[in-house]
């Protein structure tokens, strides 16, 4: 009895571990993850203007003056196009949301030239 118990919690064992071997992200994954790369775009600003009214003006304001969220008028005064585009991408703790789900990432790097150029 005891054998087949210690053969039973040896099968689950190894089920979970190869479950978790093919379903956890590898590390070149977690990097991507954690400093996603901007793609070459050239700055379109009024696709980046309808970009921000369609998914910003709600907390950040219709003339970036800020709101819910902080004021962008003059955000690339303290944050490059690098940075902007993280933010923008993954999102930060505290009430701004990640919008790589919702927006493309040529969309959201034409958003975060837009703002660098603000200063």
């Amino acid at each position: 009895m005891q054998k087949w118990i210690m053969s039973g919690i040896f099968f689950f064992a190894c089920t979970l571990a190869l479950v978790l071997l093919f379903t956890l992200p590898g590390k070149e994954e977690v990097a991507e993850d954690a400093k996603p790369t901007m793609p070459e775009v050239t700055m379109d600003a009024a696709a980046a203007e309808a970009t921000l009214k369609a998914s910003c003006i709600s907390c950040h304001g219709d003339q970036l003056q800020g709101g819910a969220g902080p004021a962008l008028n003059q955000v690339g005064g303290h944050m490059d196009v690098d940075g902007i585009f993280s933010v923008i991408t993954k999102g930060r703790s505290g009430g701004m949301p990640a919008f790589k789900d919702q927006l493309s990432p040529e969309e959201i790097a034409n958003v975060a030239m837009f703002l660098a150029e603000k200063k």
